[in-house]
């Protein structure tokens, strides 16, 4: 780290040693977690923005390999921690996609279910911290009031708010418990009348708009170089969306919208995800009439847990349980990449593999990590104050980039 904050400051010609190097995090409101940002001034213009990462690595992908494919569920959880179902469903899709499995319909269900939840919490988290930074407070307070009702929600279906693991090689942790899909479909019921409230509070505010119109525009061809995902990449005008574009868990059977900009700066990006807020509405409403009977694991007892109450009277069960969770579910040799859109965008994982329960290499493709890069792209010719808003648009988590 240090290395490269004495490249930034060794600026030998002379216009250069006129500006000055203000550090802006790691420890910021505004930074949104331990994110630092060296920003050489001119003045208050920004003449050069270098992010400086890593404050928050912890080594998951080394941790991975002396781990099986159900232990390391619990750690997607520290990734996007405003969406940690969603990032529980991504891991579990790509191991079964290396191991070549199919999952229940309504193991699918429920996991479009849990993406979709997911994607409201962390969209509302994201405009209201964006929305505060810029002073708007009470929009903050309406989308907390909100995501708490989500937090419920996750409570009754995994039982823990913030750390879910819920989802399994073959499926999830467990069924619905009964009168959750009726306490689900209150909720999404009155949203549509609460995002209506935030429109109103920030789409024409004219605070609102002078802080975010215009101010740093992503073109279209900045977004692919950088390899942006999700609505930093739809915000400016290209249509692509993992849902969509390669289809997974079912969700080619559901009707909704890929809402995308057409300028690419702060506000498309606040406005491509309000719209996001109502398509994922859509989506679960969607959910609730066509959920399927059936299991919620797969049919496999060298894939999924057998019944507490048949491992305590058979001994096949007893045998398969105790090789599941000592040695994982076997995976043939080979790699595999699969793909999930997450809140943040393109939450991937590679896996390559020699054989049995435990991954020879994992990577992950990290949204926030990748987004992050178009700060230097960006931020320069704008205010410091502008740095702010820039942040806010961009909505990225360290604890998913740093990994």
């Amino acid at each position: 780290m240090s290395t490269r904050v004495d490249i930034v400051l060794d600026r030998p010609d002379e216009q250069a040693s006129e500006h000055q190097v203000l550090n802006m995090g790691p420890q910021h409101p505004s930074t949104h977690g331990v994110l630092r940002l060296v920003l050489e001034l001119d003045g208050e213009i920004v003449v050069k923005c270098t992010p400086v990462v890593g404050y928050l690595h912890r080594g998951m992908e080394k941790l991975a390999e002396s781990m099986t494919f159900h232990m390391f569920c619990p750690y997607t959880d520290r990734l996007d921690y405003l969406a940690p179902l969603a990032n529980n469903v991504a891991l579990s899709t790509a191991q079964e996609h290396l191991i070549g499995i199919e999952i229940p319909p309504r193991a699918q269900a429920i996991r479009v279910m849990c993406t979709e939840m997911s994607r409201i919490s962390a969209h509302l988290l994201g405009l209201g911290a964006f929305a505060m930074d810029l002073g708007a407070m009470t929009v903050f307070l309406w989308c907390f009031r909100e995501r708490e009702k989500i937090y419920d929600l996750i409570e009754h279906l995994s039982g823990a708010r913030f750390t879910t693991s819920f989802t399994r090689v073959g499926g999830v942790a467990n069924d619905i418990p009964d009168g959750f899909l009726s306490e689900l479909k209150a909720f999404i019921d009155q949203f549509p009348e609460q995002v209506a409230s935030f429109e109103k509070m920030l789409s024409r505010n004219r605070i609102w708009v002078d802080r975010t119109k215009d101010i740093a525009v992503i073109t279209r061809e900045d977004a692919m170089s950088y390899a942006l995902s999700g609505p930093n990449l739809r915000a400016t005008g290209i249509e692509w969306d993992l849902r969509v574009n390669r289809p997974y868990l079912g969700y080619e059977n559901y009707d909704f919208d890929i809402p995308v900009g057409t300028v690419g700066d702060c506000y498309d990006r606040y406005l491509c995800r309000i719209e996001e807020l109502k398509e994922s509405t859509k989506i679960l409403q969607q959910v609730i009439q066509k959920m399927p009977a059936g299991p919620v694991n797969a049919l496999d007892s060298k894939i999924s847990l057998p019944e507490k109450s048949s491992v305590l009277k058979g001994m096949d069960e007893l045998i398969h349980q105790f090789i599941l969770v000592t040695e994982g579910q076997d995976a043939p040799v080979g790699e595999s990449y699969f793909a999930a859109e997450n809140p943040k965008g393109e939450l991937g994982f590679y896996f390559r593999s020699r054989g049995g329960g435990y991954p020879d290499r994992m990577f992950i493709r990290a949204p926030s990590f990748v987004n992050l890069q178009i700060l230097e792209k960006i931020a320069p010719g704008n205010y410091i104050s502008d740095v702010v808003a820039i942040l806010g648009s961009i909505d990225f988590v360290m604890g998913e980039c740093d990994r």
